[in-house]
């Protein structure tokens, strides 16, 4: 996968440009890249395809294609899904959460502590979910919302 500069780096460079133009000329500055790309390239770089995405993520197959297809948005438990079916690393997580347009996770908050520390292991959906359940947390994954197509 590309390597793309580190949004703390291009912050930097933006408060330091004697004019927004200036910035914005730059080569790789700024990258308007869609969710279903970056999912695309995620999925080629881990070798798997959608359906497999599906299965590891534990997103209902329907909701995955339809997110593929740009019809619809994960929300915010679902993106993380993805990024657990898909091994993702931390910066990869969070970028994914950008992109689908959810809020990242935070490491001051308790659930979403509990995640990050799962992804750094790269533990598993069940396993991440296991460790949110043994700590008195919500999981990601709830039968019901794969009833309705996964739609959390």
């Amino acid at each position: 996968m590309k390597q793309e500069r580190l949004t703390e780096d291009l912050l930097e460079r933006l408060l330091a440009a004697e004019a927004p133009e200036a910035y914005l000329g730059e080569r790789d500055a700024v990258i308007d890249r869609a969710l279903t790309d970056y999912l695309r390239e995620l999925l080629a770089d881990r070798g798997i395809n959608r359906s497999e995405l599906s299965r590891r993520s534990g997103v209902n197959i329907t909701f995955v294609y339809d997110i593929f297809k740009g019809k619809s948005m994960p929300g915010r438990d679902n993106a993380i899904m993805l990024a657990l079916g898909l091994s993702c690393d931390v910066r990869e997580t969070q970028r994914l959460l950008r992109l689908a347009g959810v809020s990242e996770l935070w490491p001051k908050r308790r659930r979403d502590a509990i995640i990050l520390w799962c992804i750094e292991h790269d533990m598993t959906r069940v396993a991440c979910d296991d460790e949110l359940y043994r700590l008195g947390e919500r999981p990601l994954f709830d039968p019901k919302d794969d009833a309705d197509g996964g739609r959390a």
